[in-house]
């Protein structure tokens, strides 16, 4: 919780770092990132601990995180798959945007949200100490339920997956 984190402009340009758990309180917009697993149109999502300080049992992307100060972004991407799902595979950055979400008197998400995307149908175990679940779960049916239940998924997930289900369904029109 108290690693350094990089607090960035809303270029993506670095301005200083923080711990994670000062960013989080004050708000400050720093670089993070969120990973998603498909394999077809099925998308592996994770249902966060109950113990995770922010947004715990909801529903969310493969793995999430923020690369360390001196860390390169794909080395964090890389590692934190690792951590919380002990996966490898290839992942490449499909999007970026920034949010910004309050979920109590100092406590915010404020990021620069870098989205990856990669293809894979292996084995995971859960890090529970980050997940509670993970799950396998059809692109058509995970947009319904995003719809229907939106207070069930991280605010993050609820604006980063329809626009990765869109980029998984335009490249499987175009095999």
């Amino acid at each position: 919780m108290n690693q350094e984190i990089i607090l960035v402009n809303d270029r993506d340009e670095p301005i200083g770092y923080t711990s994670k758990y000062e960013a989080h309180k004050t708000g400050q917009l720093h670089r993070a990132f969120s990973v998603f697993l498909h394999s077809g149109d099925r998308l592996l999502i994770q249902q966060r601990a109950d113990d995770k300080y922010h947004s715990p049992g909801l529903w969310a992307n493969t793995c999430c995180s923020h690369p360390r100060k001196g860390e390169e972004l794909k080395a964090a991407v890389d590692r934190r798959l690792m951590e919380e799902a002990g996966i490898t595979c290839e992942t490449e950055e499909v999007f970026s945007f920034i949010y910004k979400y309050r979920f109590e008197e100092e406590l915010y998400e404020h990021e620069f949200d870098h989205v990856f995307l990669g293809e894979y149908s292996g084995e995971y175990r859960i890090n529970t100490q980050e997940a509670k679940a993970f799950k396998w779960v059809r692109s058509d049916e995970l947009l319904r339920n995003l719809e229907e239940h939106p207070e069930a998924y991280a605010c993050w997930f609820r604006i980063a997956a329809p626009r990765v289900i869109e980029l998984i369904n335009k490249a499987r029109e175009q095999v």
